[in-house]
């Protein structure tokens, strides 16, 4: 296996709900809702940055296509990790994600590593990071 990855999926519970706080609240570029002439098909495809899609996909159908049990368990396993260039821009995005209907699970601030972020979740409970890492850079 190359240590590469293209496309992380969310399972979500209601697909319009995921798709209005992604593209509405959170200013992500989308084509919206595609596949739905296929039986379970319907998903949200978002491009982010160096070719990685963010894939938002019913729960029932996400475990129908793996053949697993439908979870609602999404809290805290895993962080989605979301990286900016300053401490105002993790508060810009927290604000962003808070007034799209996010819930603020740990407020920006400075981190022991000698960063500063700040935790939310997602309509569905996803976990975010929004993060300013001072050894860090992204382009813009």
């Amino acid at each position: 296996m190359r240590p590469r990855l293209k496309v992380l999926t969310l399972a979500v519970d209601d697909l319009e709900r995921s798709l209005a706080f992604y593209r509405d609240g959170m200013g992500l570029p989308t084509k919206g809702i595609i596949g739905q002439e296929f039986e379970d098909g319907a998903v949200v495809f978002i491009h982010m940055n160096d070719a990685l899609i963010l894939a938002l996909y019913p729960a029932a159908s996400l475990a129908k296509d793996a053949r697993v049990g439908v979870t609602q368990q999404r809290l805290g396993a895993v962080s989605i990790g979301h990286v900016v260039n300053s401490k105002e821009e993790v508060d810009a995005v927290m604000k962003q994600a808070a007034d799209g209907g996010a819930v603020v699970t740990d407020p920006a601030c400075e981190r022991f590593w000698g960063g500063y972020s700040g935790y939310f979740h997602d309509p569905d409970g996803h976990l975010w990071e929004i993060a300013w890492n001072p050894q860090w850079t992204v382009p813009d």
